[in-house]
């Protein structure tokens, strides 16, 4: 059931949210080749609970990290361990929190050291993708508004759409109603209404959309090993049009 939020529950969420946001503005800094991903979990569950927040991922269907950290080709849910990253890496960073019931969502791609250029534009092509789906974001517009902007724009660049994974209503848990792809046709879905709160989570490859699981029954990976990248932010819809609740540059 899709639950529509009052401007209480959305302030609350938006506080939520910049919790959020200011961790992955510190992650900026320590994200560095050498450092474990194992080391980046430990930082933002401590960052959280110093916040007075919960990480609420831990226990989220048995998963047991404060984050998901995929690397390269791992396209979602990979588990944070002793690797150490090295340049040229790509790192998705995911990861809730939850601050007094209010819950926020958002994942972040950082480039580790220097990447190549192709990598460079994967990343750069992503976090437009996410922008454009946002825009769509609009009460009275449908779900497949946003995912057919984005599977156009990503299409058009020459980048793969992950399918397999889906955008999510959140709050007061972490995944309900609506859940919808990142690709499909205009016009098709449920409809958008205000006091709607929803993520946006576009993962864009240099490949294939295809994926596997690997054996952790977790991490996904696209088939091909080519790399890939994905930005998230919660959203409410409101009438005055989206707002971004995890925005890092507020």
């Amino acid at each position: 059931m899709v639950t529509l939020k009052s401007s209480r529950e959305i302030e609350q969420m938006k506080e939520t949210g910049a919790i959020l946001a200011g961790i992955h503005k510190q992650l900026r800094e320590i994200i560095v080749p050498g450092i474990t991903t194992k080391e980046i979990n430990q930082f933002v569950q401590e960052k959280v609970e110093a916040a007075g927040a919960t990480a609420a991922q831990i226990g989220f269907e048995g998963y047991e990290f404060a984050t998901c950290t995929s690397v390269n080709d791992e396209i979602c849910h990979g588990f944070p361990s002793n690797y150490r990253l090295k340049s040229g890496d790509v790192l998705k960073v995911d990861f809730c929190v939850d601050y007094h019931g209010a819950i926020s969502d958002s994942c972040w791609t950082y480039a580790v050291g220097e990447v190549t250029a192709e990598h460079q534009a994967l990343m750069d092509v992503t976090k437009e993708a996410l922008m454009i789906g946002i825009a769509q974001a609009q009460v009275g517009n449908r779900v497949g508004d946003i995912g057919h902007a984005i599977q156009m724009y990503a299409e058009g660049k020459g980048y793969g759409v992950v399918q397999d994974f889906l955008a999510h209503g959140i709050g007061p848990t972490i995944h309900e109603e609506p859940f919808f792809p990142h690709f499909g046709t205009a016009g098709k879905g449920p409809r958008l209404k205000e006091g709607m709160t929803i993520t946006i989570e576009p993962m864009i490859t240099t490949g294939t959309w295809e994926a596997g699981i690997d054996g952790n029954d977790w991490t996904a990976r696209t088939l091909d090993g080519s790399f890939c990248a994905q930005y998230e932010h919660s959203i409410a819809i409101t009438k005055e049009g989206p707002v971004i609740m995890t925005e890092q540059e507020a």
